[in-house]
This record gives structure tokens, sequence and C-alpha cells, in this order.
């Protein structure tokens, strides 16, 4: 069916609340499934498939951009692939160590030719790049998959223009944000409603004790987010790998071991604060001296969390003010408690509407 018409049927079933801004990019969506419904002849003389349009649909966070590229790929019947942008970086690093191993020179063309085989539609969940690694290869894969005629389409929290801001080097990336900008329809999903939040309105966030009453409730909410969809994020940060135990759609889980029980940094924190808009944070300890490097990482993940208006939910031994309260750093730790309150209230991560690109 048409994408207008799978969309209209999640109406009716009560799945899909009719969006103005969504109705607006069905269009768009619908160019991309036509498009791609050709069949593609196979043999020694024929011709390559006729290049696509790609789409990259950017917009604030909860608008409902990963349930639209759901929409497509499930009415998409040619061969394709659909990841997590940071989970397919992770393969594509996978991928071209095998290569390295072989011998092979350019451990990239291996990589494209593997997707040009296999796929004609190559869909990404919420692109970002934060590692300058990461940010040489992707351009030069893209543009051996453009040049196959591979369709690719992505969503984003950001215009391409605010891709890699401020990293390193980052004029070295310019012609990829170029490149996209010639290769992919840009189309902003600019909705005043945040349906992920809504999820959330007038339910609690932060769950004490550490009891099995808190690991149910949490429980529930990781289920009502992510089903059984969810998998490990795997973030390149500066070279290393930082794993997120569990991810989907921008919602990520893990416990307090796994982001302050190991040496992590800001720039971790941050690269988690790109990928997620929502995080799950369990089993969070009263904090001390025993474990002061521990809670040091603590409030610098929570600064990151905060200044990215990253929604928090989160279980922990005591209320925020009674977390840390003997030992260095208690003073420094009351703007983290202040900060954990204030991450509560109901309005938390709503953010301003955005404007427009020329």
């Amino acid at each position: 069916m048409t994408i207008q018409e799978a969309y209209q049927a999640g109406i009716d079933a009560a799945r899909i609340s009719s969006d103005p801004a969504q109705l607006a990019a069905l269009p768009e969506l619908e160019r991309v499934r036509e498009g791609l419904s050709h069949p593609v002849k196979r043999g020694w003389f024929a011709k390559p498939p006729e290049p696509v349009r790609g789409l990259y649909l950017w917009g604030g966070v909860g608008r409902g951009k990963s349930m639209l590229m759901d929409l497509l790929y499930a009415e998409v019947e040619a061969p394709k692939k659909r990841e997590h942008f940071h989970a397919f970086m992770q393969w594509v690093h996978a991928e071209m160590g095998k290569a390295r191993a072989r011998g092979v020179d350019d451990a990239i063309a291996p990589v494209a030719e593997i997707l040009a085989k296999e796929v004609r539609l190559l869909a990404f969940d919420e692109m970002q790049i934060s590692d300058i690694a990461d940010a040489m290869i992707v351009g030069r894969l893209f543009e051996k998959l453009f040049a196959a005629g591979v369709t690719v389409v992505t969503t984003s929290n950001r215009h391409p223009d605010e891709l890699y801001k401020n990293g390193l080097n980052r004029q070295l990336f310019l012609p990829f944000i170029s490149m996209l900008k010639e290769q992919l329809v840009i189309h902003e999903l600019a909705s005043e409603t945040d349906y992920r939040q809504g999820r959330l309105e007038g339910e609690k966030t932060y769950f004490t004790p550490n009891n099995a009453a808190a690991r149910a409730a949490i429980r529930a909410i990781w289920v009502d987010f992510a089903g059984d969809r969810a998998a490990p994020l795997h973030l390149r940060v500066n070279g290393r790998d930082v794993e997120i135990p569990g991810f989907c759609n921008g919602v990520a889980r893990a416990s307090f071991y796994d982001l302050c029980g190991k040496p992590l940094g800001a720039a971790d924190y941050l690269a988690l604060a790109e990928a997620a808009r929502v995080l799950i944070l369990e089993d969070i300890p009263r904090l001390s001296r025993q474990n002061f490097n521990e809670a040091r990482r603590f409030v610098t993940l929570i600064d990151a969390l905060y200044e990215a208006r990253v929604r928090l939910i989160c279980s922990a031994a005591a209320e925020p003010e009674m977390l840390y309260v003997e030992g260095e750093g208690t003073f420094e730790f009351e703007r983290t408690a202040s900060r954990l309150r204030e991450m509560q209230a109901v309005d938390w991560g709503v953010e301003q509407r955005h404007v427009s690109h020329p």
C-alpha cells in the first residue's frame, strides 16, 4: 500500500495520531517507496538501477521521525537494511577490520561493495557524528554507495549543517554535508507536539528506594518504549567503543555501574547525550568517599544530560538531596541534586521549536 494508506491505517487502528507535520512528510516518503518499487534487471548487460533520491528527515525529539521511517521501511519491497546509525558504524568498523586483515589497501571499498550488492534502501535512525574517524569514513562510504545507486533515508535531530558541529577538523567533513544536501531531500518534521514526552506526562520518573517496586516500574516504562526491539548501542568516542546495554529509538537503558563504575569521561557522556533523548538509569547507590570516583563521574553524567535536556528516568537508593551526605564533594553535589530535582519536572526536555534552515 502507499505510505498515505499505511498512515491512515495506523490512525484507524489508533496506533497513530494524525499530525499536520507528519502528513506533510508523507509525499516524500511515498516518492521513495514508489521509486524503489520498480524491479531491477539482473544480468551481464543490465543497466544499474536508476538512483532514487533519498531523504533526510530531521526535527525535534519525539516528533514521529522513527515512526514514519518504520512506515516507509514496512512498505518498501526492495532489498533493504535498517539500522541505528551508531550500530551501523560499529558494523562498518568491524568489516573494515576484516578487510585490513586480508591486506586490502582501501578497507572502505569492500564494505561499500557488500552493501551495494545486498540493498537498494539503507535506512538509518538518528544520524549523529561524534568522532573524527567516523566523520572521515562515512563521507567516503556514502560517496561509494550513492555512486552504486543505493538510496539512503535517515532521521536526525539536527539539520545537516549542524552535524559534527564544533568537531575536530570539521572543515574536512564539510564536503560530506554538501553531498548529503545534494543526494537527499532535506525535510524538517516541524511538529509542535513531542509524542515521546507525552508518554511520560504525569508519570513518575524518579523511583526510590531501590527495591522490587522500583525495578518493576522501570521495567514497565522500558517495555512501553522498547518492547522487544532493544539492542545494545555502541558509541565510537575518540577511537574507543562505549557500550550502552539497551537502546531503541532514542531511548537508552543502563545501570549506574555501566556508566559511572567504568572509566568513562565527559566525551563519553556527551556522545550518549547526543544519541539518546531519554535515559533510563538504574540502581544509583548512596555516594560517599568510598565511591568518590563513581560519584564524580555521576556528576559529569548529570551535567551532560542536563545541558542536552535529555529526559532522565532513574531508580536510586535515596532522594536526590540524600544521595551524597558525607565526604569530600558534598557541597559540589548540591548542584547535581538540584538538577536531578529539576529534571523530574513534567515539562523537562520539552524543546523550543526548531528554526527552519533556508
